[in-house]
């Protein structure tokens, strides 16, 4: 599975171009089929390249079984965590955190942003998810400034800064992005798409002082809200054209489709993910994972099983489900972990952060004590946290977003609901 590709250096990029062609100063790394001419050991970025994955589901967690009983760094490890207990001194799991919200099921949205669609609008950047804000930030750095994919489920967590919740594709979709070229005729219809885009956009800014100069006060700043929209948009359709024409790395990995059991098609996704790193096809991604009637022998549905009564049969089937998201979690760390970080040095593992969790914390429509797992390189991690649990003590799961972010390269003081960064968690 391995793939072929390299990069051009960065200080063959330095030509400027014009907005409507490219962004200014490059500096942006191309990938490209592997030449033996350019066969030679990679230098270290002065500033690392930083990776980052989200893992989800839409049903929460059995939480008996899935948080270790003791704090610190010597607990026991938990039923649902045994897969990880070969990298526990590169994961941290915490108690306690969440968003304060509740709702059930209208929470599973929150999980990267702690805000919900309905409330969006009393924020700033509205409920803009975190991946999607690192995405803003990687911009043309890479093909896809981010994925969502899914397995067996729809992927919910992913929002722009408009509230648009982006589309989820699964493992042939993906590998299609990743390494299939787009036919001539495909490449001319997307490139017509830009241009129009761009020239909707255009007209869109060209007006704008016109219509501004009849608005009051309010409906100005309101407008001054869409405009940054249509720029946002206009910064996306420019950042996409260089890529058109771009060869897209090979790879001796067969096009997948998804597989009837979600085991099984898990592990694909974790390969593709792996790929899609390794390759710097993407440096962000979000998946959300589910359950197929039929999987570890078990009938019914993941919903059905979450709603459990502490029915021995429906919480042994959340083990058995939830296990399997943790022992995949588990499998891309092996496969980060085996493979050559060119870009930094190591390994893809040690600057890629993962993190796991869900916006609803069980499946009986609690949101207190969202389960989440932090791992990867940046931090230092090995511990289980307990943070305090009081009503008014609570802290937010969004301030550990927040020093994701931090750590990802972002210079940002405040993210969705937080009130500054995790106390406690120490970057490397």
């Amino acid at each position: 599975m391995d793939f072929l590709g390299c990069m051009i250096p960065e200080n063959l990029m330095k030509t400027s171009f014009t907005r409507r062609n490219f962004l200014r100063a490059g500096g942006i790394a191309i990938a490209l089929p592997s030449l033996e001419s350019f066969a030679q050991p990679a230098k270290p970025l002065k500033k690392p390249v930083k990776r980052m994955i989200c893992l989800s589901n839409n049903y929460g967690v059995y939480q008996k079984a899935f948080f270790p009983a003791q704090g610190g760094r010597d607990y026991e490890m938990s039923h649902t965590l045994k897969p990880l207990e070969k990298h526990r001194e590169d994961f941290t799991v915490f108690s306690n955190l969440d968003h304060g919200l509740t709702g059930g099921h209208a929470c599973v949205p929150t999980f990267l942003n702690g805000i919900r669609p309905d409330m969006s609008s009393s924020f700033p950047e509205g409920n803009i998810s975190m991946d999607q804000k690192a995405a803003e930030f990687v911009g043309a750095a890479t093909r896809y400034s981010s994925m969502t994919l899914k397995v067996k489920e729809n992927n919910q967590t992913s929002f722009t800064r408009t509230g648009v919740q982006v589309p989820s594709i699964d493992v042939t979709a993906m590998y299609r992005k990743l390494f299939l070229e787009d036919s001539a005729e495909a490449k001319k219809q997307e490139e017509l798409r830009l241009q129009r885009h761009g020239s909707i956009l255009d007209t869109v800014l060209g007006r704008a002082k016109d219509v501004k100069k009849g608005l009051s006060k309010q409906d100005q700043d309101k407008f001054a809200e869409y405009l940054d929209s249509v720029r946002s948009l206009e910064q996306k359709i420019d950042l996409q054209r260089p890529w058109l024409d771009q060869p897209k790395p090979t790879t001796e990995m067969e096009e997948p489709r998804p597989a009837r059991q979600t085991a099984d098609e898990m592990k694909i996704m974790m390969e593709l993910m792996a790929l899609a790193i390794e390759t710097d096809s993407t440096r962000i991604m979000t998946l959300a994972s589910g359950f197929a009637n039929g999987d570890f022998g078990l009938n019914g549905g993941y919903h059905g099983f979450s709603h459990h009564g502490e029915l021995p049969e429906k919480t042994d089937a959340l083990k058995l489900i939830e296990g399997n998201q943790i022992e995949q979690m588990a499998y891309l760390i092996d496969l980060l972990k085996g493979k050559e970080d060119t870009l930094n040095g190591g390994t893809l593992f040690d600057h890629t952060m993962i993190l796991y969790g869900c916006g609803m914390a069980t499946g009986t429509h609690s949101c207190k004590n969202m389960p989440l797992v932090l791992a990867g390189g940046g931090f230092k991690l090995g511990e289980h946290v307990v943070l305090p649990e009081g009503k008014f003590e609570r802290v937010k799961a969004c301030n550990l977003l927040l020093s994701m972010l931090q750590n990802f390269g972002l210079k940002v003081d405040q993210f969705g609901t937080s009130t500054g960064t995790l106390t406690g968690l120490e970057w490397t």
